[in-house]
Parts: structure tokens; sequence; C-alpha cells
């Protein structure tokens, strides 16, 4: 079966009303016809994801913002030029083709455009907006490969399209425009700097404990394998891995270094990059790796404080809370 025939083939399932897994820059998404509220709800079925918890509705092309949204700033159009396709989701005033069944209810939806070329033939041949979480279980690491999505959904799935390993590799930057002010929801690769610089002021980050729009990976326990994992900092890496094969535990670790020589056959140990792009690239899948192993925990060594760095802490954090492990 050729490109064409997969593409063919899946809009005539999503049309159907039925569920088909693509690949986007960040992960792999779960999709159904946004305007479809039957379609949608099998999304929240096939993932255990709670009613209330609102999906992002991708668009063939920017567009078609003006059909999806009633209420576009400025800003949002500068945004939209300046990063579509691309990992930033913003957050507008829903128009009246959006059911609740997309927005959890609120008066409000994510829009991006995406970047993967399958995710845009696929796009383009529908036509319109899908709504499309991770293509995973609610509160599970996120997949970026196609083997990961068959893995954790199976025959869930009608259809899922192969469009090899995400490029990003973690969830896009949420921006929540609705209210006039600016305000970061969830950090991405695309940076609150990058941001002020096309609209020309600063992008406000909301408190974890500030009510307002809800947006998906706002829950501070997230993104989680099921094999407890402890963030860790410092010196306390060092401990805590020791304290642990001192009690003859099972351990993979994430770091920045290579493995110590006299670990080499007791830890599972993962070197990732010590620049941020290629690490978020490749954390989701080193995660998966390690939970598959058969381990008592995951230690990860906490990444820099830096800026460019916050979106990485932020899935690490989630990711610690939502496995049960702990973070220092």
């Amino acid at each position: 079966m050729t490109a064409a025939d997969d593409i063919t083939r899946a809009v005539a399932l999503l049309r159907a009303g039925e569920l088909v897994a693509f690949p986007t820059e960040t992960v792999y998404g779960l999709g159904a016809d946004a305007q479809n509220p039957h379609a949608v709800a099998k999304i929240f079925a096939a993932k255990g994801r709670p009613a209330d918890h609102p999906l992002i509705v991708h668009l063939p092309e920017a567009e078609q913002i003006t059909q999806w949204a009633r209420t576009i700033p400025r800003e949002a159009i500068a945004l939209a030029r300046a990063f579509w396709p691309g990992p930033l989701t913003l957050i507008l005033k829903r128009s009246e083709i959006v059911p609740d069944a997309v927005t959890g209810g609120q008066d409000t939806v994510g829009l991006r455009v995406p970047a993967h070329p399958l995710a845009l033939q696929l796009l383009a041949a529908f036509g319109s907006g899908l709504a499309a979480p991770s293509a995973n279980r609610f509160g599970k690491v996120s997949p970026t490969t196609a083997q990961h999505v068959r893995d954790e959904l199976g025959d869930r799935v009608p259809l899922i399209l192969d469009g090899g390993p995400c490029q990003v590799g973690i969830e896009s930057t949420i921006i929540d425009l609705s209210e006039g002010t600016p305000v970061l929801l969830r950090p991405g690769m695309i940076s609150p700097g990058e941001i002020a610089s096309v609209i020309g002021r600063e992008v406000r980050a909301r408190a974890p404990a500030q009510a307002g729009t809800r947006v998906s990976g706002m829950l501070e326990a997230h993104y989680a394998p099921t094999t407890p994992l402890r963030l860790l900092d410092g010196s306390a890496f060092a401990a805590a891995l020791q304290s642990a094969l001192d009690a003859g535990r099972r351990v993979g670790v994430v770091s920045h270094v290579a493995c110590p020589p006299a670990l080499v056959q007791t830890v599972r140990w993962l070197c990732l990059s010590s620049e941020p792009r290629a690490y978020a690239h490749d954390i989701y899948a080193s995660l998966r790796m390690l939970d598959e192993a058969g381990l008592d925990c995951i230690f990860v060594e906490s990444p820099p404080p830096d800026a460019q760095w916050a979106p990485i802490r932020d899935r690490l954090l989630k990711s610690a809370a939502g496995s049960g492990g702990a973070s220092v």
C-alpha cells in the first residue's frame, strides 16, 4: 500500500467517525473529526481521558483559524505567521462550529498547524480540523514513533500512519490569547522569548494553582512511566543511586554523562545529549525503553536550570509525580 493509499484510507475512516493515529513534529496524535462529537468521544474512550480535559484541534493551514475561532487578536495572527506550521498552540475564543466535546465545555479552543509533512497531507486531504491529543493512555508517556502507539493502544486505533520518529519529541508550547494578555500555559520548544520577539511584549506564565483555561498537559502528574521515576539534582542523584544499588534494586538511569565503568553491568544507563533540543527528541523514547526493561526504579538526573531546559524539566517533574516517584 502506498502513502497515498494510506491517506485515502485514513480520510475515509475519519469521515466515517473513526480514529486515526498520525505523526506530528511533536508527538503522535490520536485524531478524530473535530466537528463530530461522537467521533471525538472515541478519543476519550480509547485513552481513558477525563471528558472535561480539552483537546487541541489541528488545522491544515493557518487560514482556517477564522473558521474555528470567533475572536482573533492581531498577536494570534502574528504568531501563526511566525510559527505555523510548527509546535505552537494558540488558545482563542471558540467559534460556533466547535463542539463541547472538544473544549471540555469551555468557551475556548486550542488550535495549531503541525509541521510534519504526513500530518499536513492528511489534514489537507481531510480538509478540516482534527481533534488530536497524544496517542497514548491518559497520563502516560507520549508516543514518538508509530510502534509506541501500537504498543500503547493496539487495536483501539483502526489505522496508524507511520511517519517515523517525531522531530521535536515533546508537546507544543501553549499560549492563551483568549483574554487579551498572552499567558504561557504549557512550555515547549518555542520559548516565551521567541514569542515575545514576535508580539512585542512579554508572555506571562500562569501559576500552577491559578484558575483559568484548562488545556492539555497542565495536570501536575502526567507523561508518566509505570516504573517509579525520580528526578534528582546534583549529589542527591549519586546518593539515591548508590542507596538503590545497595538495596539490590534494578535501576535505570537517564543522565547527561556516560555510565561509570563500574556500573555498566548493573545499571541500565542511557546517556542523552547535553543540548536541549536533542535531549527533548529522545527523552520520551528513553523513558519508554526503561519502562519496558523490568526495572524497580528510574533515576533521571535533573537538567540544567536554564530557560531553554524549562519545557523538559516541566515534563520530567510531571513524569515523576505521575509515576509515584519523587523529585528534589
